[in-house]
């Protein structure tokens, strides 16, 4: 057997190059063919927030966005005469609330959000946990929330909050939510004022309330999205005879989004976010369709 003298012949460096490119066409082939399929099926919410119910929306390690609602809710926006000359309500006062949301990992974040004077100044704080997501190959999004709020300042009246965020991706154009939520010494949503002696050291009761929502992108970087947040377990005792609900478009652009709508729900916390106009307007029918107010949201990443 003649020895090999360590020398390929050109014959043999062309097959083998034409192996290797072979090798390489197929690679990346397969990943091309992969890769595009699967976030195909994952849509990317543009909020923290549907309108009022959470997206579950995971964030960057070290990352800090901000969060702004405002819901102009003392005038309904259909009802009544010169709606058009009065903005539809907006040159009335706004109920304006506002937050910030850090990302400690990618998969845990905590959060601190305030709500003014009239829903009885509350501070929440709040810490969130992503446990699957889509992204990552599992089959729904899952995060875990818990939230403590006080009152006045996180003075008095407190509320503890635990839910559970469901979500799928309906291809990359849609998702829904599903969010039950049960919140202990929920207090009635009910109108507050500048003095802090006004605020009242109401009973708490405890309540289930589940939201439903879903978004839709009919542009790549605008969607419709709409909510009902349904109470189940003493709604009637905290004044909620009829579910708050909302609906609205929301403009996707980087790491800003904008979200504009209609609300029958003036709170923004994860308790108050359940209450209607009826009990915050002392109003019983404040709270139908016919009342709708204009409203919306503001988020930023910082960083």
């Amino acid at each position: 057997m003649p020895a090999w003298s360590g020398k390929l012949t050109d014959v043999q460096i062309d097959t083998l190059a034409r192996y290797v490119k072979s090798l390489a066409v197929q690679s990346g082939s397969t990943l091309s063919n992969r890769n595009p399929q699967e976030k195909q099926k994952v849509y990317n919410p543009g909020d923290d927030m549907l309108f009022s119910l959470p997206t579950g929306r995971a964030v960057d390690q070290n990352s800090l966005t901000v969060n702004f609602t405002h819901r102009f809710a003392y005038d309904p926006a259909t009802q009544g005469a010169s709606r058009g000359a009065e903005l539809f309500g907006l040159d009335n006062f706004s109920l304006s609330s506002f937050g910030f949301r850090y990302g400690v990992t990618d998969r845990l974040s905590v959060d601190v959000w305030r709500s003014p004077s009239f829903l009885d100044r509350p501070i929440q704080l709040m810490a969130a946990y992503n446990v699957l997501d889509e992204h990552r190959g599992a089959p729904f999004n899952f995060a875990v929330r818990v939230s403590v709020e006080g009152q006045d300042n996180f003075k008095k009246n407190y509320t503890e909050n635990i839910e559970g965020i469901f979500s799928r991706s309906i291809t990359s154009r849609a998702q829904f939510y599903v969010v039950p939520t049960m919140s202990f010494n929920d207090r009635e949503l009910l109108m507050g004022s500048l003095d802090s002696s006004s605020i009242r050291d109401t009973r708490g009761i405890n309540a289930f309330s589940t939201g439903f929502g879903l978004a839709v992108d009919v542009r790549p970087t605008v969607a419709l999205v709409g909510e009902i947040i349904p109470t189940f377990v003493n709604g009637p005792e905290l004044g909620i005879h009829r579910p708050a609900f909302a609906f609205g478009i929301q403009k996707k652009i980087y790491r800003h989004a904008f979200t504009f709508g209609f609300s029958n729900n003036p709170g923004a916390t994860v308790s108050q976010r359940a209450g209607t106009e009826a009990t915050f307007l002392s109003r019983p029918s404040a709270d139908t369709p016919s009342h709708l107010y204009l409203g919306f949201d503001i988020t930023r990443r910082i960083y």
